[in-house]
């Protein structure tokens, strides 16, 4: 079985990527985080997660790269019950995530190439073909000429660009964005959808928390609304439902 032994398999439909059954995430204070989640997302799906601060998004997030453990329920990703790994299968396990994240987290020290290569380095792809693969990466998100360029050298929509770059070079099936225009004006926001929208359509499945209403609105994507640690809404295609 390699990674995962064969206890902590489990046969999934197989268009099911992520799988939450009865997830809840207790904090020492006692209250919910996540109370009794019930979720399925499909392999090539986009899918919005909206919600207040505070609604439960980003402790779902947290688990899903294993930066959390659940209190109770399964969470099964490509029919793997991520639950059950063991502690040095985790960075293995994170191979098949993606992550984008509002500040951009860049080497600040380093230009585009090396920021987009580093991800590779550390799993070890041999130099001659990072050298192949970061300027395909680069040239799809439209950063070809910046190669050289270091990130304070960039706008903020082209740091972020990077930061989607270096979240594709090992090519995850999974992407996941938390707020990735929260830091942007709306011109480079909508630049930065369109760009997630192309990559879902090659295959990749992408989950964006966000709070952009306008955003969510208009793209008529797969919307999970959240409030006080529980889905209060899942629509193919849904808009922002606003706290009462």
């Amino acid at each position: 079985m390699g990674l995962f032994r064969k206890s902590h398999t489990k046969k999934m439909p197989e268009n099911d990527i992520i799988v939450m059954k009865d997830v809840t995430k207790t904090y020492s204070t006692g209250a919910p985080a996540l109370d009794g989640i019930d979720l399925t997302i499909h392999k090539g799906e986009f899918v919005f997660i909206v919600g207040d601060n505070g609604s439960g998004k980003t402790t779902l997030i947290k688990l899903l790269l294993h930066e959390l453990l659940p209190t109770s329920g399964e969470i099964y990703v490509n029919g793997q019950d991520i639950t059950r790994l063991r502690s040095r299968q985790i960075p293995i396990y994170r191979r098949n995530l993606g992550v984008v994240f509002q500040d951009f987290r860049l080497l600040k020290d380093r230009n585009v190439y090396e920021n987009v290569a580093f991800a590779q380095r550390i799993i070890q792809v041999p130099g001659r073909l990072i050298k192949k693969n970061v300027p395909n990466v680069l040239s799809l998100v439209g950063l070809a000429g910046k190669y050289k360029a270091k990130p304070k050298q960039l706008s903020g929509g082209e740091q972020q660009r990077v930061a989607i770059a270096r979240a594709l070079i090992n090519r995850p099936p999974i992407l996941l964005a938390d707020e990735p225009t929260g830091n942007l004006d709306p011109k480079i926001s909508w630049e930065i959808m369109k760009l997630l929208e192309q990559i879902n359509q090659k295959g990749t499945t992408v989950i964006v928390v966000t709070h952009n209403k306008e955003i969510v609105n208009e793209m008529q994507k797969r919307v999970i609304t959240m409030r006080k640690g529980v889905i209060v809404s899942d629509e193919e295609k849904g808009g922002y439902i606003d706290e009462d």
